[in-house]
């Protein structure tokens, strides 16, 4: 391979050409342009596509594989082509470059690992010498709202393989991550007994004061040094002033290190009881993303990835966090490793950026791991 094999500014094109195409989660029209260009740039390579047909109001998702070793297991790549940017955020974050940053919706979570995966590929087709093992690229459309179309196919190809890489941003300056913290999400109805606020208020039941008291005991459940997270996120009730509130509302998100966490506090949350008479509480919801729990196995393969990256001339370092992947649902049982994509700054926000200068040696490692992974 030459340097101009792994050239920055080449491989900075082909993002620009992803990013440039809007893919928010919820208009599925965008996602499948995404889709289409994806699959063109695979056309003269030797694999097959599948391409698995949207539902529940995502896109479709792409599973492409390589013409060889699809007889035994081999390497999953993990990608998503959605965004959380609305229609029409270009215009405010459109592409450009300054200095040593590329800005644009999505840029960094995650169109820029995901090409990066994609061009490495396009080398080991263009070398004599094929991969150890077959690779197979997963690119889903729904990941930014939990995957729930693509994580029956996510967890059966993660499961037929041996290795997945997850494209997911770099961390904090380069970080790969070998650990994340499980989701769950929760829906809270509560029902009351509607009154006039100035006259009877003796005979209301108020939703929003018993709402109250299911917020105080689930910000209880919140523990720093155990790296327990319940965050109340979206609260409604009640119609006027002068009406004792018969319905109240909350949407809560909870982070979980551990399997065991999530055994003991889901089930806490499912039960919470109401603390007044004549008032109702029902909750909803499941644990939507399993911990990515460090392995034996997931931490040979960081092992493996950081020697190939001091051979290429930079230092890899992990750590854990608490945002959730599609890595959380391969990672229960098979080597796992995630932020592999580029370094930069800003999901989600209006100055998203790579830096370009992680580009290169971040390509060359994907493409070091393809040969060398057995």
């Amino acid at each position: 391979m030459t340097a101009a094999d792994f050239d920055s500014r080449q491989i900075l094109d082909g993002i620009r050409r992803w990013v440039e195409i809007e893919t928010p989660t919820d208009v599925p029209a965008q996602v499948n342009r995404l889709a289409d260009l994806v699959t063109e740039g695979y056309r003269d390579l030797p694999v097959s596509i599948d391409r698995v047909a949207g539902s529940g109001g995502c896109g479709d998702h792409l599973v492409v594989r390589s013409a060889w070793g699809q007889d035994a297991p081999g390497i999953l790549v993990l990608s998503h082509l959605d965004t959380v940017h609305p229609i029409g955020f270009i215009e405010r974050l459109p592409f450009r470059i300054e200095g040593n940053s590329a800005f644009g919706p999505g840029i960094y979570d995650m169109k820029g690992g995901a090409y990066l995966a994609y061009h490495a590929f396009r080398q080991i087709c263009a070398s004599a010498a094929r991969s150890p093992l077959g690779i197979t690229q997963l690119y889903v459309s729904d990941e930014e709202i939990g995957s729930p179309t693509s994580r029956a196919l996510i967890e059966a190809e993660g499961r037929k393989a041996k290795y997945v890489l997850v494209t997911e941003p770099a961390r904090d300056g380069g970080k790969v991550v070998t650990g994340r913290k499980g989701v769950a999400r929760f829906e809270v109805f509560i029902k009351g007994m509607p009154a006039h606020a100035g006259t009877r208020p003796r005979d209301g039941r108020s939703a929003i004061r018993e709402l109250g008291h299911v917020i105080q005991t689930l910000e209880a459940m919140n523990d720093l040094k155990r790296g327990v997270s319940v965050n109340v996120g979206v609260v409604r009730g009640g119609t006027k002033p002068n009406v004792i509130p018969e319905e109240a509302y909350a949407e809560v998100d909870m982070r979980v290190p551990t399997i065991a966490d999530a055994d003991e506090l889901v089930p806490k949350i499912l039960n919470l009881k109401p603390r007044t008479e004549g008032v109702s509480v029902r909750v909803t919801g499941e644990l939507n993303r399993p911990p990515y729990e460090k392995s034996n196995a997931g931490a040979a393969l960081y092992e493996h990835a950081k020697a190939l990256a001091g051979e290429l001339g930079f230092d890899l370092a992990d750590m854990s966090t608490g945002g959730g992947s599609d890595g959380n649902f391969t990672a229960p049982h098979t080597a796992t490793l995630d932020g592999l994509g580029v370094d930069g700054q800003g999901a989600h926000t209006h100055y998203e950026q790579l830096y370009i200068s992680s580009i290169e040696p971040r390509t060359r490692l994907l493409h070091r791991l393809y040969q060398t992974l057995r």
